[in-house]
């Protein structure tokens, strides 16, 4: 396989994989769902990147996709499964929420949809342990300030008869 490869030409007759894709405080993840690939050659580039492969049936894949924004070319990794080629991508800007994965927001492809099962919401994390802690507190405070003493353990029968 061949990591980086200079202008993927576009076969005339293919089909877009199906592709999940998944944004990280560093990095954004994006997997190509291909049975069985072969022949995969990858083009990573600051502003795109191009999947050139062959399914187990013998169909050209081929995607094209403009990133939302900038990415690390060099810091990146390949690796091809059984059904699917994982690749993670390393941002320009850290810890920048991706909303999108395509630069285009009007262009939304049927072969493209978020990994909602490796989805986290990284960007809002800090301020919902933040509620949480808050809530926490006043939970605390509430039962800190309920009146009364212990529970009275009068209504308790003598055993030591």
């Amino acid at each position: 396989m061949a990591m980086l490869p200079k202008n993927l030409p576009r076969p005339e007759e293919c089909q877009g994989a199906q592709t999940l894709w998944y944004d990280k405080k560093k990095y954004v993840a994006i997997n190509f769902m291909v049975q069985n690939p072969k022949d995969v050659e990858v083009d990573i580039q600051d502003t795109y990147i191009v999947l050139s492969c062959k399914d187990v049936d013998d169909n050209n894949m081929y995607n094209h996709i403009y990133f939302y924004d900038k990415v690390m070319k060099f810091d990146s990794q390949v690796k091809i499964y059984d059904r699917s080629i994982h690749i993670l991508i390393r941002k320009v800007k850290e810890n920048v929420a991706w909303p999108r994965l395509q630069k285009d927001a009007n262009l939304k492809p049927n072969w493209m949809a978020v990994d909602f099962e490796n989805w986290r919401d990284w960007a809002n994390e800090e301020d919902e342990g933040m509620a949480e802690y808050e809530q926490y507190v006043e939970m605390i405070r509430d039962i800190g300030s309920k009146k009364g003493g212990p529970p009275a353990m009068d209504d308790l029968d003598d055993l030591s008869d």
